[in-house]
Formats: structure tokens, sequence, C-alpha cells
């Protein structure tokens, strides 16, 4: 058990060094502010887990970022502040179809998820990665049955509200060793990692995005438009 726990905070610890480097950027423009966690394993051991933050910047600024160009870049953010965040380790390969999240190299895959699903409107703008399979994810989890998700809302005409979930997620390491071992380990690395990106934000730095599908609509959704054609959300696969 002492083992265990010192393996934790040792990891707790490179994490904390690895997401300080990543967090060393251009100066901030945005201010970052509710930083909140709420993660949770129900009795089927199914993990939901949520990180979310307020962003607070210049009405220009917020209106040039609703375009879902700039959600597809967000995205492409992530993935970059991930690798920044493991000094190299965990890198993201790209298929037109697939991601792949990979300990260094492609034979090496911690988790592949199916191509993003891209969902936005006047008001809120959604990314969602649902998960194939993967060394991380126990049987239960794959084949697009839970996911990883960025989900953006606008809070008037200065603020908006970005949350990270992971939903319906059966964790390898908990099912195949123990929860414990998973809550003290890749559980927290999660929230620490997730927080750093959504401190990250401040920069207003979006990465670009590696495939590039959205990137001529570099216009806001027309809220009367999509709510007439398409329920109120307009929604875009990138495959």
């Amino acid at each position: 058990m002492m083992r265990r726990r010192l393996a934790a905070v040792a990891l707790a610890v490179f994490f904390a060094l690895s997401l300080r480097s990543a967090l060393r950027t251009r100066r901030a423009i945005a201010r970052i502010s509710n930083l909140h966690d709420q993660t949770v394993i129900d009795d089927e051991g199914a993990v939901r887990s949520r990180q979310s933050a307020d962003v607070d910047l210049p009405v220009a600024e917020l209106e040039k970022l609703w375009t879902p160009a700039s959600l597809e870049r967000l995205a492409r953010t992530y993935w970059r502040f991930l690798s920044r965040a493991t000094l190299g380790f965990i890198r993201v390969k790209y298929t037109d179809r697939e991601r792949f999240v990979c300990l260094l190299f492609r034979p090496f895959v911690l988790l592949r998820f199916q191509a993003p699903e891209y969902e936005m409107d006047a008001q809120r703008g959604v990314v969602r990665w649902r998960i194939e399979s993967g060394v991380l994810v126990s049987a239960r989890g794959r084949g697009g049955n839970s996911y990883l998700e960025i989900e953006v809302n606008r809070l008037g005409d200065t603020r908006m509200n970005v949350e990270v979930e992971v939903a319906n997620f059966y964790p390898a390491i908990a099912h195949g060793i123990s929860r414990w071992v998973y809550k003290n380990t890749q559980s927290r690395i999660h929230v620490l990692v997730t927080y750093g990106f959504l401190r990250s934000l401040a920069n207003l730095d979006l990465a670009e995005s590696k495939v590039g599908r959205l990137a001529a609509q570099d216009q806001a959704p027309d809220a009367a438009a999509v709510a007439s054609s398409n329920g109120g959300r307009a929604l875009t696969r990138a495959q």
C-alpha cells in the first residue's frame, strides 16, 4: 500500500512540473475563474469526470472565436496541451476517421477515438470523440459507448464556460487492478492535465487543426437559420 501511494505522489509531482512548463506561454488575454471538478464512479464502474472553468475575454475576441473553425482548433489545442504536459511522451496521431493517443509511437495506443463530432449554434459548441478501444479502457467501454467531450457555452458578451467531460468510461485499471489505483493515478492525472488545459486558455492561443475539416467555416452560426433548419443546432461530423 505504501509503495502504491508513493508511486501516486511521484506521478502527481511529475505531472505538476510538466504542467508548469506547459503553461509558460505568451501573455494572458482572457481571465480564467471558477475552476470546478466533479468526478464520480457509479455502481457499475462507469466513470463520469467533468472539469470546467469560466473564461472572461473582450467582446471582440469572443465574437472572433465563435465559429466552427475555432471549435475545431480548440479541439486540436486540447491534444497539443496533452502532449506538452506530458513532455511529449503522449502523442496524438491522426487519420481521416480516427485519432490515436499513443505512448510515444503508434503501436502503443492508449486510446483510439472515432472521428470527432462537432455541434454548434449561437450559444453552444460541442466537440465529441467516441472511444473505440485502447489499453486504458475495458471492453465494456469500447465501440463508441464512452466518449471525451469539450463543451463551450456563451454566458453573455464577454464570458464563456468551457467544460471537458469523460462519460460512461470504464477504465481498465479500475477493472483489472483496483479502483483505488485508478483514482490515485489515471484519474488524478486527468484532472491535473484538464485543469492545466483550462488555465492555458487564458492565452487564447488556439492550435491550427491537423485535419482542417471546418477551416472554411469561419463565420458565426446564424441562430435563426440553424433553428429553422436543424432544431436549433448545427452538427458536423469530421470523417
